[in-house]
Parts: C-alpha cells; structure tokens; sequence
C-alpha cells in the first residue's frame, strides 16, 4: 500500500473518488435494509414487554386465588366458631353470658359476611384478569408472528448482502489508509452532512453532480488539472472532473464484478 505521503494530488483525488464510490455502494445495500433493523428491534422489544406483562398477570391472578383459598377456609373456621359458641349458649349460667356469646356468633356472621363479599370481588378480578390475559396473549401471537417474519426477512437480505458488504467494508478501510487524516476527515464530515452521503462529486454539463450549481470554466480548468482539492462553493463537497471520474467507475465496476 502507498504511503500517503507519496501521493500526488491526482492520486489522492482518486482515492478519494474510489472511496466515495465504495461507500456509495455500501450505503445502496444498507438501504435496501432500510427500516427493516429498527422494526425488528421495536419488534423484539415489544414482545419481549408484552410476555414480561403476561407473566406478572398470571402471577397476580394465581396470588388472588390462593387468597380466596384462604378466604374460604376462614369462612369454615368462622362457621365452626359459631357452632361452637352456639353449643356453649346451651350450658350458660346466666343472660351476661347469653350475651357476650350472641355477640360472638353476630362477629362471626360478620367476618363471614365480609369474606364472602371479598371473595366476590376478587372473582370478579379473576375473571377482568382473564379477559386480559386472553387479550394479552392473542396480541403477543401476533407480535411474535410478526417478528418471526420480519426476522427472516432481515435474514433473507443479510444472507444475500454479507459477503458484498463485507468485501465492501474492508476496502473501504484500504482506500481510507491512502487518504491523509486531515482530507478524510473532511470526507466523512462532509458525507455525514449530506443527504445523500455524496462528499465527492464529478462536473457534469459544466455543473456539480452534488448540487447542480453551475461551475465557472476557470474553476472547470482547474479541476480537470488536478493540482489541488477544490470544494463546492454551494455544498462543500470535493470536486473531479468527468473523465477522472469515469476512469475510477470503470475500475470500480471491474472491482464490484469480482465480488
């Protein structure tokens, strides 16, 4: 590999044009991922979400049936109490002791009464639960459909672009080790500033591919002589001309095709 030092400055415009090109090309096969990384994602998040609420729904409706459980055997204890409280106004001495075990069974009644109206409420919770854990799961089956599909989708492309995107990458970071840390890091700051990510361009009809602004013909010369980096004034972005620009396509297709 070249040192940078050595480079011409028409050597450094080609480097710089075959990198832009190599980059371009990356970005073509990102983009045909498109949105698809982002949606699987949100995807796996929300089931991930949907499946951690399920849980806790199950977890509560089995806490609230265990507490009817314990409801109801304390119904029976309070049943006994009664029976028992009941059996000893039999055998009472006097109205104050008639009384005070009156008093019992009507408490006992109470706590009976009471049980049985929570117990209703927490059936009529149980069965809200379900409802929405009927609801919860349906939406997870689909959620979960959805990401197997969109999954192997996602798949399906990166087993396709693996290969060239990998081939691409690495001679991105070749072309990259040609070019001086100062013009690259122009390079990327002007690749990240753009829409297209295009930082250098060819003059075509006269004008810049980036942003059709009509070059002046001094400017033009210049250029097409290849003795110093010249922006846009318009864009920012580094300047070649047409036939250096169709020599590096053509070499870069050459490349491309081997892959």
């Amino acid at each position: 590999m070249a040192n940078t030092k050595e480079l011409s400055v028409e050597d450094k415009l080609r480097a710089l044009y075959d990198l832009q090109l190599i980059d371009t090309r990356i970005d073509e096969i990102r983009n045909v991922r498109g949105e698809l990384p982002l949606e699987v994602e949100d995807l796996e998040d929300e089931v991930a979400g949907l499946s951690t609420r399920l849980e806790k729904l199950k977890t509560d409706l089995d806490g609230i049936e265990e507490l009817i459980k314990t409801k109801k055997n304390a119904i029976d204890e309070h049943k006994e109490s009664i029976k028992k409280y009941t059996k000893q106004q039999d055998t009472v001495r006097n109205n104050r002791e008639f009384n005070s075990l009156t008093k019992e069974v009507e408490f006992q009644e109470l706590e009976i009464q009471l049980a049985e109206k929570q117990i209703k409420e927490m059936k009529a919770s149980i069965e809200h639960k379900k409802e929405v854990i009927s609801g919860s799961k349906e939406r997870l089956e689909t959620k979960s459909s959805h990401l197997k599909h969109k999954k192997s989708e996602l798949e399906a492309i990166m087993s396709e672009t693996a290969k060239e995107e990998n081939f691409l990458s690495e001679k991105s970071s070749e072309y990259q080790e040609l070019i001086e840390e100062r013009l690259l890091a122009a390079y990327n700051r002007i690749r990240t500033s753009v829409r297209n990510g295009l930082a250098v361009v060819s003059i075509e009809r006269g004008a810049s591919a980036g942003s059709f602004f009509t070059i002046p013909p001094q400017t033009q010369v210049e250029i097409a002589s290849r003795k110093k980096i010249i922006t846009d004034e318009h864009s920012g972005r580094i300047l070649v001309d047409s036939s250096l620009a169709e020599e590096e396509r053509e070499k870069m297709e050459l490349l491309f095709s081997k892959i």
